[in-house]
């Protein structure tokens, strides 16, 4: 029998283990790439896991890099959403909803008869917006994934959420209950108390 030697690039386990927030995510990920088909070629997704890897440890963007991990997901399982463009007007600016039965983006005018019944769009998700999420972004970010996946994925094929998913949230808030506690100094130079 042959032997080999292996040397790692880098090491980021005990990095990631350091940290709820990043545990879970890293659950929340794997159980989402497991619902992709075996032996499909996803390269995209390959180097989007190693920028997440990364980054991961680093709970003031761990839930936007996860929220937008879900959403690719979604579309590479076939059930991408257009967050591009007003579903009623064809408008780019100001969509501030997703209808629940397209999975397109709708623009604040058009689609206020129905807010309640829309889901919020977090401005965070907007292609080009450049913006950080806040702590109620990025629940209205899983609210929005969460749904999508419920309807196309976990009810078609007769199985349950991730309950990693679920831990990760939970880590967020508590983790955003903590920086409120103690006052954290924000992207802007807010000083949150």
């Amino acid at each position: 029998l042959g032997t080999f030697q292996a040397e790692a690039i880098e090491m980021n386990a005990a990095r990631l283990m350091d940290s709820a927030v990043a545990i879970y995510g890293l659950q929340t990920m794997a159980a989402h790439l497991r619902l992709l088909p075996e032996r499909d070629a996803h390269g995209g997704l390959y180097e989007t896991l190693a920028v997440m890897i990364a980054h991961l440890d680093d709970t003031d963007v761990a839930g936007e890099l996860v929220a937008r991990f879900e959403l690719l997901i979604l579309d590479e399982l076939g059930f991408g959403l257009d967050l591009s463009q007003c579903a009623a007007t064809g408008a780019r600016q100001d969509l501030a909803y997703v209808s629940p039965k397209s999975g397109r983006a709708v623009s604040r005018a058009a689609g206020a008869p129905w807010r309640d019944k829309m889901l919020v769009l977090p401005a965070f998700l907007q292609r080009g917006s450049g913006l950080r999420a806040d702590p109620a972004a990025i629940e209205d970010a899983f609210r929005l994934t969460g749904f999508f996946f419920t309807r196309h994925v976990y009810e078609p094929r007769g199985i349950e959420a991730p309950g990693a998913r679920a831990g990760f949230l939970a880590a967020l808030r508590k983790h955003h209950a903590a920086d409120k506690e103690i006052g954290v100094e924000t992207a802007a130079g807010e000083i949150i108390t």
